[in-house]
């Protein structure tokens, strides 16, 4: 696979089931990129379905948890990872953060960068049934086309691990969604 174009990637997984499959992209994408310098920030909910050891290995820099800290701080970490991102991938990316980041709610620290940066973000939607064809969803992912530097990379149909029926929607393979983020991020560089 060619070069995707940046050398800094923020990378935000959200709570899909999907997301236990992190270990397994990040490392593609540690074999495939060796040179890009990759930051992993993981919700509270997808630390469900993996955990910030499980991509220690998949990283040069630690795994971050998407919170605020407990204690008071100076430093502002949603200024530090939206000036750093060269482009930001939101994979998988639930309903919730895709509903949030539509509204524009910043009410987390990989939401408020997401907001805040200009570099391009791409979001893979894995959805439950119905999802994909749900009012919110539609309105949502209208609202995300209209910025100039989010691409919706569209979910593919999938297996639903609550009703073991192909009626979900999971999110596109990550080799896509890059090719989809380095196309934006080419475009931006025009």
């Amino acid at each position: 696979m060619s070069a995707p174009g940046f050398d800094r990637l923020l990378f935000v997984g959200t709570g899909a089931a999907s997301a236990a499959f992190l270990p397994f992209w990040l490392n593609w994408l540690q074999l495939t990129h060796p040179a890009l310098d990759t930051r992993v920030v993981l919700t509270r909910t997808a630390q469900r379905f993996v955990t910030r050891e499980a991509l220690a290995g998949f990283s040069a820099r630690p795994v971050l948890t998407d919170g605020w800290p407990d204690e008071p701080s100076r430093s502002a970490l949603h200024v530090e990872l939206a000036e750093w991102a060269e482009a930001i991938v939101v994979y998988p990316a639930t309903l919730h953060f895709t509903a949030r980041l539509a509204l524009g709610l910043a009410d987390s620290p990989a939401l408020l960068a997401a907001q805040c940066a200009t570099a391009p973000i791409a979001v893979a939607p894995s959805l439950p049934p119905g999802g994909a064809d749900s009012a919110a969803y539609r309105g949502h992912q209208e609202a995300l086309r209209q910025r100039d530097n989010v691409v919706v990379v569209p979910p593919q149909p999938g297996l639903s691990r609550t009703t073991g029926r192909q009626d979900a929607w999971v999110c596109a393979d990550l080799p896509v969604v890059l090719t989809e983020l380095s196309a934006l991020h080419a475009g931006a560089a025009r």
